[in-house]
């Protein structure tokens, strides 16, 4: 039984973890045409999810911890737009280094990932009452 705990808790680890990472993705995707009020303002910069593993020393087992929510520092995208607030003066607005595709890829492998995980917790559950169910009948 203790084996199947701790599977348990290492897969609820890995739930919160992609939780943690799919609201970042979302808040990419919410954001990735916001840009500066004016001139010379950075727009909003595209947020990463770093992973690590943690023992947990009670169980003995690793667990996946969201090791921090950073900023990709890549560079920022123009668009010519000469007429918005934010545009320099050779009419350049500043845009998020946000790439659509990226995060909805990002998104998609997030939530396999979770969906693996509740996989394991069912399956794991399945086989704790299986083995109650047979203790029951001894």
């Amino acid at each position: 039984m203790d084996d199947l705990n701790r599977t348990l808790l290492i897969s609820a680890s890995g739930l919160r973890a992609q939780s943690v990472r799919m609201r970042v993705i979302a808040e990419n995707l919410a954001n990735a045409e916001t840009v500066g009020l004016k001139p010379g303002d950075d727009p909003y910069r595209r947020k990463v999810v770093s992973f690590a593993n943690e023992l947990d020393r009670a169980t003995g087992a690793d667990m996946v911890e969201v090791k921090k929510v950073g900023e990709d520092q890549s560079a920022f995208g123009n668009r010519y737009d000469p007429g918005h607030p934010a545009a320099d003066a050779n009419g350049y607005v500043r845009t998020p280094n946000v790439n659509m595709l990226v995060e909805v890829n990002d998104m998609r492998q997030a939530q396999r990932t979770y969906e693996a995980n509740l996989n394991v917790i069912d399956s794991a559950r399945s086989m704790m009452m299986r083995t109650i169910d047979l203790l029951r009948s001894s």
